[in-house]
């Protein structure tokens, strides 16, 4: 089973309450990668039915202009997430986010309850993809175990609220008390082949400290962030996109690399650089994401 969809561009993927009908209309104008439909946290108990329903008619309805709409069911603990499941399978999803994962037998239950799912309704086998959310200790020691447990599975999110809970701490602005799980989430998504997310930044009156959260998860190696107001997909978008001279720079390494591989030279240099062929991948993932980001004119 292969979805093509599972290594699409994912900078930014912003929550949206499906108990709000007003919030999930039109997102798409404000041009995020990805819309994270909530049922679960934001969603009153009295109201699931009801964000329910509305989630159904959204993905039914709504045009969302390729922007990628993945749900956010309740917890395997609660009465409410095999007919979410149902529901957002039926609608059209593209993906869907098991909340407090902690283990793989997590991402098998819900695994099994897609694969029902796009049968009852007729959906094409893998078409709907899983992102596994971490929020407790438990669930960052298990992070490999979760990245390996199913082909669907395109990533795992950290949420730092929950976890820091967990841990006895609380969020400080500085990311110390994140830094463990941050990195922790990374190595295990890089060693799996999956993408990693990070946890969403509240503050919405500091945005100099929301650009510095962002540059650091950035230089860390996380895929994108989860955000909760379209007023932070401009810095996200900023940061993840390429600069002309890292492209420049990418180019320059690739082509030398091709000639020089060929004619047995293993080690060279790119405008006073020594380079060697250990900095090739990392050359055509800034021009892929160049490509994805809209931003590359190149031939590569």
């Amino acid at each position: 089973m292969s979805n093509p969809n599972k290594k699409r561009l994912r900078r930014t993927m912003m929550f949206l309450n499906c108990q709000k009908p007003g919030l999930i209309k039109d997102p798409y104008i404000y041009k995020p990668d990805s819309i994270m439909l909530d049922l679960e946290d934001a969603v009153a108990e009295k109201e699931k039915d009801a964000a329910r329903y509305s989630l159904f008619h959204a993905l039914r309805e709504i045009d969302y202009r390729g922007v990628e709409r993945v749900v956010r069911i309740n917890g395997l603990d609660s009465p409410y997430w095999r007919e979410d499941i149902r529901c957002a399978v039926a609608g059209g999803c593209d993906s869907i986010r098991i909340p407090k994962t902690e283990s793989a037998q997590d991402v098998h239950v819900v695994e099994e309850a897609v694969i029902a799912a796009e049968k009852e309704f007729g959906r094409e086998e893998g078409s709907v993809l899983i992102m596994a959310a971490l929020e407790s200790a438990r669930g960052i020691m298990k992070a490999l175990d979760i990245c390996e447990a199913s082909d669907r599975l395109f990533g795992i999110a950290l949420s730092g609220g929950d976890y820091t809970k967990d841990l006895q701490t609380h969020i400080t602005g500085t990311g110390i008390e994140l830094m463990g799980a941050r990195q922790n989430m990374v190595i295990a998504a890089r060693a799996a082949g999956v993408q990693c997310f990070d946890t969403v930044y509240t503050d919405l009156d500091d945005m100099d400290g929301f650009r510095k959260d962002v540059e650091a998860i950035h230089l860390m190696g996380f895929d994108g962030k989860s955000i909760i107001n379209p007023r932070q997909i401009e810095i996200v978008h900023d940061i993840y996109t390429p600069k002309q001279k890292d492209i420049i720079f990418a180019e320059k390494v690739v082509k030398e690399i091709d000639d020089k591989k060929a004619k047995g030279i293993g080690v060279f240099t790119v405008d006073g650089k020594m380079i060697d062929i250990a900095f090739y991948d990392g050359a055509k993932r800034t021009i892929e994401l160049a490509k994805a980001s809209g931003v590359y004119e190149g031939d590569l």
